[in-house]
């Protein structure tokens, strides 16, 4: 007896349209519990090979292994922040220097208007009075507001990492447990499902860590040649906030500009912070995303782009970097479901993406030209799901 209702497409999209905003929803009221758990799903990704390989290269038991993973991820982002700590508490030393600097810049501002305006500098006082006459009041709202975001953050930084050893630690458990969600003719689709979407968000998190290692160094060697003090942190700050789209980039501008400060007033080297932030973004956005990070999802930029607003307007800076990780597992689903697969193909981005000109790989975005589908593939040997499985199999089997 076939158990299957076959609906007409209203009532189909009805209900994919009324699933995917209660997911919204759900997402929405829960994201103080949701967030902390899928960044760990996204490191425990990462960190799953470096497990591995202290487990069966090194003979340690699973346990052991796991929390040497996490501890090595721990000190690396201690590490990561001790630099930048020294780094920007130096920086810090020279305060009154850029303030000094900051003041020649807005006196000869205010001279400049006063000269082709006929503004004084007294009505340009009283200008600014007004504009920032309730600033006190919005300043006191901000301290609050970023008071509990810290407070917010700190206790993600101490559920991050338990939550991604427990993970890794019940990676196994949780496998089996999809296995004994889905029905048994369906356990080849759903094992296709869980390897690629492993594979995908891999793909992504390194693309991303390339591109924030160039972006570091092109930035700067380019402060460097334009003689910036503390270009080696303005640089480092620069590629980790590049990974926070459209509203990094500014916050890394606007602080370079700043710490240029500390060495001379001469406006030449803002205009060479400026440029070289933009010839740095001009390839990153050219060359580097097409190249390093776009080739690893298949995402078109439209879909990308709508997705990071909408994880912006969720949950901020975090719901903005998990915006394209969720996309691409949600590609992955719709890719392998017979009635979801037109919504991952609209998802997707079939075309070239790049072009040789003189033995050279340029990016290509021509809508005229067709390309073959590219479908991700992957050599891993996924293992049965059965009620005896043992993790060494599984462990075994993946790799």
């Amino acid at each position: 007896m076939n158990d299957t209702i076959k609906l007409p497409f209203y009532a189909k999209l009805a209900f994919i349209l009324l699933s995917l905003i209660s997911f919204g929803y759900i997402f929405y009221i829960g994201q103080e519990i949701l967030i902390p758990i899928l960044l760990s799903f996204i490191f425990a990704i990462i960190l799953r090979p470096i497990a591995h390989f202290i487990r069966h290269k090194l003979r340690f038991p699973h346990v052991i292994a796991v929390m040497i993973t996490v501890l090595l991820f721990i000190l690396l982002f201690i590490g990561l922040f001790a630099f930048l700590s020294i780094q920007i508490s130096e920086m810090a030393n020279d305060f009154n220097k850029i303030e000094r600097n900051i003041s020649i810049h807005i006196h000869n501002i205010q001279q400049y208007i006063r000269e082709h305006f006929n503004i004084s500098s007294r009505e340009q006082k009283q200008y600014l009075d007004t504009a920032t006459e309730d600033s006190m009041e919005k300043g006191k709202e901000m301290i609050g507001t970023t008071l509990m975001s810290f407070t917010d953050t700190l206790l993600n930084l101490i559920l991050i990492p338990i939550y991604t050893f427990l993970i890794l630690l019940y990676r196994t458990h949780f496998m089996l447990f999809f296995s004994k969600l889905i029905k048994k003719e369906y356990h080849p689709k759903l094992q296709d499902i869980l390897s690629q979407i492993k594979v995908a968000v891999k793909s992504y998190i390194v693309g991303l860590i390339i591109e924030m290692i160039m972006v570091s160094i092109l930035t700067t060697v380019g402060f460097m040649i334009i003689g910036v003090k503390y270009a080696i942190l303005l640089g480092i700050i620069t590629g980790i906030l590049n990974l926070i789209p459209y509203v990094g980039i500014l916050f890394a501008g606007a602080l370079s500009i700043i710490a240029s400060l500390t060495g001379s007033p001469d406006l030449s080297i803002i205009v060479g912070v400026i440029v070289v932030n933009i010839i740095v973004q001009l390839i990153d956005n050219n060359i580097l995303v097409p190249l390093v990070v776009s080739s690893k999802v298949q995402i078109n930029a439209f879909v990308s782009i709508v997705g990071i607003i909408i994880g912006g307007a969720i949950s901020g800076i975090s719901g903005m970097f998990l915006a394209i990780p969720i996309i691409a597992i949600l590609k992955v689903i719709f890719d392998r479901i017979e009635y979801l697969e037109p919504w991952g193909y609209l998802m997707g981005d079939d075309l070239p993406k790049t072009y040789t000109w003189r033995n050279i790989k340029l990016p290509l975005f021509d809508s005229e030209t067709s390309a073959k589908k590219i479908i991700i593939k992957t050599d891993i040997t996924v293992p049965m799901f059965t009620e005896t499985t043992t993790e060494n199999d599984i462990n075994r089997s993946e790799n």
